[in-house]
């Protein structure tokens, strides 16, 4: 069951990322900075208004498993068992990345992919059609806002639409977990 939302901050977020804007948005773990991954100019912004290094890559938001083979060249089957059963949120980082903007790709084509579990974000994606970047609601250096109220003012005035949806939400909410999968299904923890 889906927890209502204002259908026109819905339509705001979309409006946005169609446009090759950037969004300040709540995910299934800490307030995220997207914009349309496959858009290398909206990516570019991202990485100006976080002062962020080039050679790193950043994340992106699906919406189901069912979309991993669109940018990814060969997903395990193990990838689809390691989602299934994970109790909290899970990064997977996969080989050969494809269909997606070359400048949220790793230098080595691997790309770090979230199938998100989250109201409002799973149905921005679901409606997008298209994956999300998302990267911490910080700049570069800066810990990590860990809900809205704690995000900077240089961050929230620097993107294009700031998400209403969670900003009430004062919980404190923690990055996912970052495993890294090869193409034979081995894989290993990042970040636990």
């Amino acid at each position: 069951m889906r927890i209502p939302y204002d259908k026109d901050d819905m339509k705001q977020a979309l409006e946005t990322l169609k446009a090759g804007g950037i969004i300040l948005y709540p995910t299934d773990t800490i307030w995220g900075i997207g914009c349309d991954a496959t858009n290398p100019e909206a990516v570019e912004k991202i990485f100006a208004l976080k002062g962020r290094d080039k050679g790193k890559s950043m994340i992106v938001l699906l919406g189901n498993d069912y979309q991993l083979e669109g940018y990814v060249q060969e997903v395990p089957e193990v990838a689809y068992q390691l989602i299934e059963v994970a109790d909290k949120p899970l990064t997977i980082i996969y080989n050969k990345a494809k269909n997606l903007a070359p400048n949220v790709v790793a230098e080595d084509g691997s790309i770090g992919i979230r199938v998100v579990q989250h109201p409002f974000c799973e149905e921005l994606i679901q409606r997008f059609r298209k994956p999300i970047v998302s990267t911490s609601a910080n700049i570069s250096g800066d810990a990590t806002a860990q809900n809205f109220a704690e995000i900077a003012d240089e961050i929230k005035e620097g993107v294009d639409y700031v998400v209403q949806y969670g900003q009430t939400d004062m919980s404190k909410h923690q990055a996912s977990t970052i495993m890294k999968i090869d193409a034979s299904g081995k894989f290993e923890f990042i970040r636990k």
